[in-house]
């Protein structure tokens, strides 16, 4: 009887939700319009081709407010749906706002030349301009003496936060819709005309409220600029915005913060929405490989009795590498799409040393002892070559991470001694972690030699490698993490080239410990 293996049940299961995914896609991007003959379809208001007005309003309360309560900032006077505008404009704050409080933006669509208050042809909507946040660190020269200045607000303690850009949009195309079968995330947006029309769905765009936008409120700050967007919006982007805000709340109350979703936002609010389909399918793909790689990996640790043909002092550096980054991106609040995935490489590294080294526990009562396994004279010799290969290229990066982390303490601002030590240590990392990559290459140099690769191995590194350059662009993170990201690119092209260049020796091992030979003869 035939067994599917985890990894074709895995694919499924894959493959399953990137359809279910494309059909989501799909039904929100063209929903089914009414039959014209069914009496119970609602027309667009729109469709009476109405001269409208847009105002834009602001007030220290939000739901509730009151047109005594309102100050008019902005009246569109010409405004069509398709048209497309921006204005800036400074707004003045009220005490209570600038003693750490609120203050709301309202937006009225109403028939030109009637009042937006009590108009049942006016659509009307709310939105907070400010958002409560931990003010960011303040940088400053670690060797300057009067740099550094005492603040009287902790910066724990978050603080009232002006958001400065406002978009503002009004659904452009036209449908029928069933009276008894609106969509859940339209339906909140529409209001009846006494005709028995539905008006303009108007839909202020929060997720265009970006953390990178945001300005502290201090009791000086009597005027704050808003930059109002106005634009037009399709059905589809509409459904999915709303369905994302939705997500975006449920994700706040498991506990996750502003800063994480932000960087999902940004995927979403400030990518092509065509390359972020691309993405998606991409993303898929990356797990994937991941799995299987992670898989593969452990699977080859797991049975490795001998450090033949893999460096030690590699696999000590890697994990030493995967702490400092860990705790790099921890000192730079990176994301948790970022965070989370290295986090559990820096673990599988240490598991890898206690392998590498043979290490077993022994306990004596609640005491551990540990003790090391016996080097063969392979391993010895594995070890003395990595060591010759690395010692010319570290004659040249030393001087430079040195150089780097004197002219980062002169002319760089830092949050802290400790973010100027993880971050010099981390720029040792990268670049000697490219270090480490190249002793491969010299190795088959000096050979004139390429060992044979595993070709599912190989195809595992290669699309990840090149999956990972794609989140390198989207996903927000430190410049430093972002170009290590493409620093395998290269060694991937040099590999290739070696390949093509080379003869392969199918009876070397490569970097895994791994012949050809010996694949052939567990095969056989």
């Amino acid at each position: 009887m035939y067994r599917p293996s985890l990894t074709t049940i895995l694919l499924g299961l894959g493959v399953a939700y990137v359809c279910h995914s494309v059909w989501t896609m799909f039904d929100l991007f063209y929903p089914t319009p009414c039959d014209p003959a069914v009496s119970s379809c609602i027309k667009p208001f729109l469709a009476r081709k109405p001269k409208l007005e847009l105002s834009v309003f602001t007030s220290p309360r939000g739901k509730g407010a009151t047109s005594s309560s309102m100050d008019l900032v902005w009246k569109f006077d010409n405004f069509t749906v398709e048209a497309t505008e921006q204005r800036s404009f400074n707004i003045s704050l009220p005490k209570k706002t600038r003693n750490n409080g609120t203050f709301f933006v309202h937006v009225f669509l109403y028939p030109q030349g009637e009042s937006p208050f009590g108009n049942t042809r006016s659509v009307y909507q709310f939105s907070s301009l400010t958002q409560y946040s931990v003010p960011e660190a303040e940088s400053f020269n670690l060797l300057g003496h009067n740099n550094k200045t005492k603040s009287i607000i902790s910066p724990d303690v978050p603080i009232t936060h002006w958001r400065s850009k406002l978009a503002v949009n009004v659904m452009a195309e036209m449908l029928l819709l069933n009276r008894y079968s609106v969509p859940g995330d339209m339906y909140q947006l529409i209001r009846l005309s006494p005709e028995g029309d539905y008006l303009p769905l108007l839909y202020i765009d929060e997720l265009g409220q970006r953390l990178k936008d945001l300005k502290p409120v201090s009791k000086e700050s009597r005027q704050m600029t808003l930059e109002v967007t106005y634009s037009p919006i399709s059905v589809g982007r509409l459904r999915l915005y709303s369905n994302l805000q939705q997500s975006i709340r449920h994700l706040h109350q498991l506990g996750f913060t502003d800063k994480d979703t932000d960087e999902l936002v940004g995927i979403f609010a400030d990518t092509n929405f065509y390359f972020l389909a691309a993405t998606v399918a991409v993303s898929m793909l990356h797990l994937l490989f991941d799995f299987l790689a992670f898989k593969n990996d452990i699977s080859f640790w797991r049975n490795k009795d001998t450090m033949e043909g893999l460096s030690t002092r590699a696999v000590v550096w890697r994990c030493v590498s995967q702490i400092i980054i860990f705790l790099y991106l921890m000192d730079e609040q990176t994301s948790l799409l970022v965070l989370i995935p290295t986090g559990i490489g820096t673990l599988i590294e240490i598991w890898k040393v206690k392998k590498a080294f043979k290490v077993t526990i022994t306990w004596n009562g609640r005491k551990p002892s540990f003790q090391l396994g016996a080097v063969s004279e392979k391993e010895q010799e594995t070890a003395a070559f990595d060591s010759k290969a690395m010692q010319y290229l570290s004659y040249v990066l030393y001087p430079l991470c040195v150089a780097g982390a004197i002219y980062s303490l002169l002319y760089t601002p830092h949050k802290s001694w400790y973010s100027w030590v993880v971050r010099n240590l981390v720029n040792g990392v990268y670049a000697f972690g490219f270090l480490f990559m190249l002793p491969q290459l010299f190795v088959n140099y000096k050979l004139k030699s390429v060992a044979h690769l595993p070709w599912r191995a190989f195809m595992y590194k290669a699309f990840n490698t090149f999956i990972d350059d794609i989140f390198a662009f989207i996903i927000t993170m430190p410049t430093a993490h972002r170009m290590a990201c493409f620093r395998d690119d290269v060694v991937f092209a040099i590999y290739l080239y070696q390949r093509w260049l080379y003869p392969v020796d199918k009876t070397r091992v490569n970097e895994y410990g791994q012949s050809f030979n010996e694949d052939d003869k567990k095969t056989n």
